[in-house]
């Protein structure tokens, strides 16, 4: 196997495992990566979902004790089926709408100018949201009520759009109806688990003829970086937001996407358009 290709797909693992869970859109990312490397065919599209298994599993494992508490507890405590309730209730919005649009939004927005530009709104939405004076009355994602679950999967849908960011959606959402910057953060690591992991099987079983023995060393260097840069960016995120607040992603989306747009509309970079 070509030596570049294998440092093409370690670049990629370590853009999606800091990128799927900060607020910046790893979507968006590896889309703008992808043209880059000139990685975007069809078997690279295959990769980034075996990468973006990896980084959820970075989640699991950080979180294995929550994980398995709440697992153990199921048959006899009323919390634990209330969490896993909430998970399910704020999965549902993204499915149902990914099913309906999904195939249709991949195929006309993925592209660098729309991906620019959803990064720079993303990036102005923040600002707007970390203005606001924040009435707190969730604290733990344990206190997460069925309808803050809803609303919270309702702003996670939003990341159907490339360049919006899953994670950044519902955390930011999670600040606008009224939880803490941890109970935000947490509640979108976890709903990470079922939307991510439930997306890469569905993509991986419909692109099952491109799995080939021959990709299997490309897949495991991608997937280790990918596994690798999302378990430190998830613990990066947790001692960040202690002590401050989202506005250095919101700068940093607004700066990545007026460089992108400038870049492709005077054809300094030849940003394609993936099919």
């Amino acid at each position: 196997m070509e030596l570049m290709l294998l440092v093409k797909a370690a670049v990629l693992g370590v853009v999606e495992g800091l990128t799927e869970f900060l607020p910046i859109s790893s979507t968006g990312h590896l889309i703008l990566v992808g043209d880059l490397l000139n990685f975007n065919d069809a078997k690279g599209k295959l990769f980034e979902i075996v990468i973006q298994a990896a980084a959820i599993l970075a989640v699991c494992w950080e979180y294995r004790g929550k994980i398995a508490s709440v697992v153990g507890a199921l048959p006899r405590d009323r919390n634990a089926w209330r969490f896993v309730l909430n998970i399910g209730i704020a999965f549902v919005p993204l499915a149902a709408l990914g099913l309906k649009f999904g195939e249709q939004i991949k195929a006309h927005l993925f592209n660098a100018p729309f991906v620019a530009t959803t990064f720079i709104l993303g990036g102005l939405i923040i600002l707007w949201a970390e203005k606001r004076t924040h009435s707190v009355r969730v604290e733990s994602v344990d206190d997460v009520r069925p309808l803050d679950a809803l609303k919270l999967g309702i702003a996670q849908a939003f990341a159907l759009l490339p360049g919006t960011s899953r994670a950044g959606a519902t955390i930011i959402g999670g600040l606008l109806f009224g939880l803490s910057r941890r109970a935000a953060t947490e509640f979108s690591f976890f709903l990470a688990i079922p939307t991510l992991i439930l997306a890469s099987a569905y993509q991986l079983y419909k692109e099952r003829e491109l799995l080939a023995l021959d990709d299997i060393g490309l897949f495991a260097v991608g997937a280790i970086a990918a596994f690798i840069s999302a378990f430190w960016a998830v613990r990066g995120l947790l001692r960040y937001i202690s002590t401050h607040d989202f506005t250095v992603f919101a700068w940093y989306r607004i700066f990545f996407g007026v460089i992108v747009i400038v870049t492709w509309y005077w054809g300094i970079v030849d940003w394609s358009a993936p099919a």
